[in-house]
């Protein structure tokens, strides 16, 4: 078995691993190696054909495969190495004693046979995979012709095939609401984007764009019910929901279709962390991470969408270039874990926050990211640290589908810190700042 050693090895060539990659090289890693297990780099920006990506990194509006090109040409221009075709069968954390100090991944590939990548850092960047119909357990034939959205998607944008022309959309999130009129554009009739919950799950403007601009019904707070057809879908039929999204009897109705597309969410491709031991959290399905994007693993880093699933991929990239970047200082000895640190909890209207830890006596500004609950109107975001206000922005207007983030000051938070441990007498290892959305009128 053929052993490589590098500096710091990038899981996924994706946008969070092209991102990863270049800017831990950037920073200052003399050997990176990006491992991907399909043909090219890229991943689900490839099938992406439709503009709207890059408007805040960039600065201008590109294509998904526009975007990846600009990374590939960064990874390609800093001499980046990379495995393609190649899949990570298990991370080895620095802390095993057959590898220590470094990280092993354990790769194959058809060229190289078992592989084995020694690391002084790795970053994950598997991103997710959609949930399928097995994942929601829709009653009904197991028919040809149910697709979720993204496999969907490929085929028509990369294969060229049509997976149907008569079709019912389950489900409201960005890729679903981008397929009803990807569909539409190419001929195909799309007879209604079911939702199950009382909100749209995608992005307003995808609401406008996609569904408001091609008169598409969006019927909220109902699901499909039942799959008719034995050889290939022949419709389905859907009802409303309860306020706990249970059929109410007596409002199915059918609706013909030869085709059924699911976007019911997203998994974190966990697969690998879990066998390396990490810690996952249990509301985005991630790592847990700090403000570096390091994991309970101190020599792994995680970004993108395998943390939790983001709005654009603009933030991917932002926050796949903190991990590269600490990844690169770690591989150098200048990063290590302190054992002092503040958890980031969700306070009021707040899902989850991201990170979830950041370092008590930091030096370095920290931007947090959270999706809320439910939608309001004129808010304030806060971090508190007890009761002490550290940070504060209003927002116009917060909403589920989007990611918000608030800015953390170090003099803040250690101004804050000093009062709560010196003058009350709390222990920096009990602290949390918690994230919460309030009212304008309460501040």
């Amino acid at each position: 078995m053929e052993t490589v050693q590098v500096d710091v090895a990038v899981v996924g060539g994706g946008p969070a691993g092209l991102a990863a990659a270049w800017k831990a090289r950037e920073a200052g890693a003399e050997r990176v190696m990006l491992v991907e297990r399909d043909f090219e780099l890229g991943g689900i920006l490839q099938q992406c054909i439709h503009p709207g990506f890059g408007l805040r990194y960039f600065k201008e509006e590109l294509t998904g495969p526009e975007y990846a090109e600009r990374f590939i040409a960064r990874i390609r221009e800093a001499g980046i190495e990379v495995k393609l075709n190649t899949m990570v069968l298990e991370i080895i954390p620095s802390g095993a004693p057959s590898v220590a100090p470094e990280c092993a991944l354990m790769c194959v590939n058809r060229q190289d046979g078992v592989l084995s990548i020694r690391a002084k850092a790795v970053v994950l960047a598997m991103g997710c995979r959609e949930r399928t119909r097995g994942a929601i357990a829709i009653p009904g034939e197991r028919p040809a012709g149910i697709y979720t959205a993204g496999t969907a998607q490929r085929l028509i944008n990369m294969e060229g095939l049509m997976p149907g022309r008569q079709v019912v959309i389950l489900g409201s999130g960005d890729i679903g609401l981008i397929m009803a009129r990807r569909l539409t554009l190419e001929g195909a009739e799309v007879k209604a984007v079911v939702e199950i919950m009382p909100r749209p799950g995608g992005l307003e403007r995808n609401l406008v764009q996609c569904l408001h601009d091609f008169d598409i019904p969006l019927l909220l707070r109902h699901t499909v019910v039942e799959v008719h057809g034995r050889q290939r879908v022949e419709g389905v039929t859907i009802a409303a929901v309860d306020e706990n999204s249970k059929p109410v009897a007596g409002t199915e109705q059918f609706i013909a279709c030869d085709t059924l597309l699911l976007s019911v969410g997203l998994i974190p491709e966990v697969e690998l962390c879990r066998g390396a031991g990490i810690e996952i959290h249990p509301v985005t399905g991630g790592p847990v991470v700090n403000e570096w994007r390091q994991t309970s693993m101190p020599s792994i880093f995680a970004c993108g969408n395998l943390l939790h699933v983001h709005d654009l991929v603009d933030n991917v990239t932002r926050e796949a270039e903190i991990a590269g970047r600490e990844a690169a200082r770690y591989s150098r000895g200048e990063l290590r874990a302190k054992p002092e640190a503040i958890a980031m909890v969700p306070g009021r209207n707040v899902r989850y926050v991201v990170p979830q830890f950041i370092s008590a006596w930091g030096e370095e500004e920290v931007q947090v990211y959270f999706r809320v609950v439910e939608t309001e109107e004129d808010v304030y975001v806060v971090a508190k640290l007890g009761e002490q206000l550290v940070a504060r922005k209003r927002q116009m207007r917060v909403q589920p589908p989007e990611m918000v983030s608030l800015r953390l000051r170090p003099q803040a938070m250690v101004e804050s810190l000093r009062k709560l441990v010196e003058l009350k007498g709390i222990s920096a290892k009990d602290l949390v700042c918690r994230i919460e959305v309030e009212p304008h009128g309460q501040n």
